[in-house]
């Protein structure tokens, strides 16, 4: 048995180091440890409320936008107010666009990288005139030595299996994407003000200036992004996942997922009614939806560098940190380990679309349905759950979230003719009170407790969706997400870790540079680049 140390894991955002054993060419035992302490729930204490939804923003420059619906959400929830209909499909339509960005950048900047061979891609035969300007593009990048983000990946790895033409494919499809990344980012400060850091958001409402001229110009931007979705990027998939069906048998995990639910139903405001429902799945009870609150939550700290107690819900949470050095046998990362009725869960696309799958959601179901008979696999749900289902899902999601800012954008014109223009509804701040956001990141669950007193925060805490995924053992002894995902993957050369990253990039942790692996014989640190 010999030990891996993954240090940083690349092409994620974030700091995160990994540390597994592995035993007859399987991982045997994982830890998972985020390695950066960033302590916005210090920053936020004492500060005016209607600051916080600003503030958490600058949590996440991949997901400022969840960040501050979720924060204006608990604080509306505090202050007893329920913004307007026009509101919310505002931050449905800002919220869509920061989807769909992640999405893609996921798939085609971030993880394809582990499945696409890019310099097999000069072997492609092909006579099509785009994909011979890319080959040539291409060339000119491996003739120069300078292969810029390619560079020092895993090339000829075994692991790999796509054809040259699919190779070379899938290169253009990544030139592509970046188009459509810029294309999200202008399309979401349309009426976010910006991209990162969208201003429009705040309790109460919104303060976008929202008028037809703008909806008609928003509209094009998204049937734009939603052919590419279509046309490119579920093909892609579909076309990629044929070579790798053996990854529907590796990353499972534990089995369990949460979802809170996001892209509010401006008629009911019922969570379990969202475009993507509230919910759970457990391993223990089938795929069956179970309905989830805000009270079941705990967070476990025996294995993190804090001082405070375990097993509090955050309405009472603490943030106390205490770095003791890096013990796996003890204490080893800064993220607290999350529970949910005692159960560790997984969160992120494939935990939504599962949940809205099991509760019927028609959309869901039609797309889950059709996607597994192409893939050969019907009426089988339960190979969603693994390496190769978070891909999928996140895909599928792309679709249904793209279809349906078409209806909320016709939904908010018709609004605007008929001379409903309500955006914010006023609000006085209270002295004393406290309130929950419950929503979805593209990565996963997101919740933000807030409590007021002397009209100040006097505590505001946060359980983020790379928290509940990246998390560390709990009192219990009980693996992490990704630490139990890990357990089984198979790794064919030690020093290039290839399987590794695929399961731990198909969460999408929210890193970047250097990888260190302990060659297992010598105990030598070597040091490694992946793109």
């Amino acid at each position: 048995m010999a030990r891996y140390v993954i240090d940083p894991i690349t092409r994620i955002e974030g700091h995160l180091k990994l540390e597994v054993e592995v035993e007859g060419g399987k991982v045997k035992d994982a830890w998972t440890s985020g390695t950066l302490f960033r302590g916005f729930e210090i920053i936020l204490q004492n500060r005016d409320p209607r600051d916080a939804w600003q503030y958490t923003q600058r949590v996440c420059g991949v997901c400022p936008t969840s960040h501050g619906h979720t924060s204006s959400m608990g604080l509306e929830d505090s202050f007893h107010i329920t913004p307007p209909e026009n509101a919310v499909l505002v931050r449905n339509l800002i919220e869509g666009w920061q989807f769909l960005h992640s999405h893609i950048l996921w798939f085609y900047h971030l993880a394809a990288l582990d499945y696409v061979d890019v310099v097999s891609a000069l072997s492609a035969k092909t006579a099509d005139p785009k994909l011979l300007a890319v080959q040539a593009r291409l060339k000119t990048f491996v003739d120069s030595g300078q292969l810029g983000p390619f560079a020092n990946a895993y090339w000829g790895h075994p692991a790999y299996k796509l054809p040259a033409e699919i190779n070379l494919m899938a290169v253009s499809h990544y030139l592509d994407a970046l188009g459509m990344q810029a294309l999200a980012a202008r399309a979401s400060a349309i009426f976010g003000g910006k991209m990162p850091m969208t201003m429009t958001s705040p309790p109460g409402g919104t303060n976008s200036d929202v008028n037809l001229d703008r909806l008609a110009q928003f509209l094009f931007m998204i049937k734009k992004l939603q052919a590419f979705v279509d046309d490119v990027y579920i093909p892609d998939v579909l076309a990629i996942a044929p070579f790798y069906l053996d990854w529907a048998g590796i990353g499972k995990g534990h089995a369990n997922y949460l979802a809170w639910g996001v892209f509010e139903d401006p008629a009911t405001r019922d969570p379990y009614n969202r475009l993507l429902p509230r919910g759970a799945v457990y391993a223990d009870q089938g795929l069956v939806h179970q309905k989830v609150g805000p009270e079941m939550v705990t967070e476990d700290v025996s294995h993190s560098w804090y001082k405070n107690k375990s097993g509090l819900n955050p309405a009472q949470g603490e943030t106390d940190p205490d770095f003791t050095g890096y013990d796996t046998n003890a204490k080893y990362t800064w993220a607290k380990a999350p529970r949910l009725n005692g159960k560790p869960m997984e969160v992120g696309a494939l935990a939504r679309m599962l949940v809205a799958y099991v509760h019927g959601q028609p959309t869901a179901k039609m797309l889950i349905d059709g996607t597994l008979a192409k893939l050969g696999v019907a009426g089988k749900p339960e190979v969603l759950l693994s390496v190769l289902g978070r891909i999928a899902a996140r895909a599928l999601e792309a679709k249904v979230v793209a279809d349906q800012m078409v209806a909320w954008t016709t939904q908010l014109a018709a609004n605007l003719g008929a001379g409903k223009s309500e955006m914010f509804k006023q609000y006085e701040l209270p002295a004393s009170s406290s309130g929950i956001g419950l929503w979805e990141a593209p990565r996963g669950a997101l919740g933000h407790w807030n409590t007021i007193e002397g009209h100040v925060l006097k505590n505001y805490q946060l359980v983020v969706p790379t928290t509940w995924n990246v998390c560390p053992r709990d009192d219990r002894g009980v693996r992490g997400p990704i630490e139990e995902a890990l357990v089984g993957t198979p790794v064919i050369d030690p020093k290039k870790p290839l399987e590794i990253l695929r399961v731990v990039h198909s969460f999408d942790p929210c890193l970047a540079c250097t990888v260190h692996v302990i060659d297992p014989d010598t105990n030598e640190v070597r040091k490694f680049r992946v793109s």
